[in-house]
């Protein structure tokens, strides 16, 4: 019997501190103690600019299980996991997280419980937010709340990109071809049978993360948009309420001016009430043209994202 292999798909963008350290626990803790399996340790270089590239290929010189792709240019970390899954070349493709915030170990169990309880894929999620800062973690469960009341589907609170998945979870991910990607959305659209392991959050061991609030903030939107049509509903819904209102309103004034006369003068409030309108005919404006511009990139067909090079 042919022995399998496991590709570990591992996203890097200005990682230098964190890769020597990363690849070491990795060896230690899952690919060692997984004797029974080959492993293909596939770095992405997500267009770093620091010596991330050049220490990935000195780790390829001493361990040819040790492969890489490296970017034109920084396409971010959804454009990293596309290509890390699409250039993957294993029986099973792990998405891993540079930065040790993904333990290695829990790839042992990942694999016990695909080859042995017939799971499809094994995913993890984190069960606290120990060590990040409150206000991230307060709207990081805001943001799981929300998306799973305005879409049709379910993302685990707490869900990491960190998984397990067999060869034909990876085909289904890929069959997906949109180019604004939502991975946590997309693994649970595409469906299979998925096992969640929790655990402890763990803080990262080098260096310094590149996800500011505001790019989570970005991404978080990319999330409900991709995986929602609630927001449009909203604007509809919205419009339609003030045209209500404002018929009322009208009749309201006609009603006071016939009874008093001179009750419908009055400039600020007459400017309020347009600014007011105003204000939310540019809210439902904004939510259509954030549409509008997903559709408007879907359309240029512009690819995920380019390799400069590879081994």
């Amino acid at each position: 019997m042919e022995t399998e292999t496991i590709s570990i798909v591992i996203p890097c963008y200005c990682e230098e501190e964190v890769i020597p350290i990363f690849y070491n626990t990795l060896i230690q803790e899952a690919v060692s103690q997984l004797s029974e399996v080959n492993f293909e340790i596939l770095f992405i270089d997500d267009g770093s600019k620091d010596d991330t590239l050049k220490i990935i290929k000195n780790l390829g010189i001493t361990d040819s299980r040790v492969k890489y792709v490296s970017f034109s240019r920084n396409f971010g970390k959804e454009a990293a996991i596309y290509a890390g899954l699409k250039h993957a070349t294993g029986d099973y493709v792990a998405i891993m997280d540079v930065d040790l915030q993904d333990p290695p170990e829990l790839l042992i169990p990942m694999y016990e419980a695909i080859m042995t309880e017939g799971y499809d894929c094994v995913a993890t999620r984190r069960e606290t937010r120990i060590g990040e800062p409150s206000i991230r973690s307060f709207f990081a469960r805001r943001f799981y709340k929300l998306i799973n009341k305005i879409s049709q589907m379910e993302i685990m609170e707490g869900a990491r990109d960190f998984r397990l998945m067999k060869r034909s979870v990876v085909a289904a991910v890929l069959e997906v071809g949109e180019y604004n990607r939502f991975s946590k959305g997309i693994f649970e659209w595409v469906g299979f049978n998925t096992k969640w392991i929790p655990y402890t959050n763990a803080e990262r061991v080098a260096g310094e993360t590149k996800w500011s609030f505001w790019e989570l903030f970005l991404y978080s939107m990319e999330g409900i948009i991709a995986f929602s049509t609630a927001p449009l509903a909203i604007a509809s819904v919205t419009g339609l309420i003030f045209c209500i209102l404002s018929f009322l309103a009208i009749v309201v004034i006609i009603i006071r001016e016939i009874l008093w006369h001179g009750s419908a003068f009055g400039w600020p409030s007459l400017v309020c009430i347009i600014f007011f309108i105003g204000g939310i005919q540019l809210f439902c404006t904004g939510i259509l043209g954030q549409y509008l511009a997903r559709t408007y990139l879907e359309t240029k067909k512009r690819p995920i994202y380019i390799v400069k090079e590879h081994n």
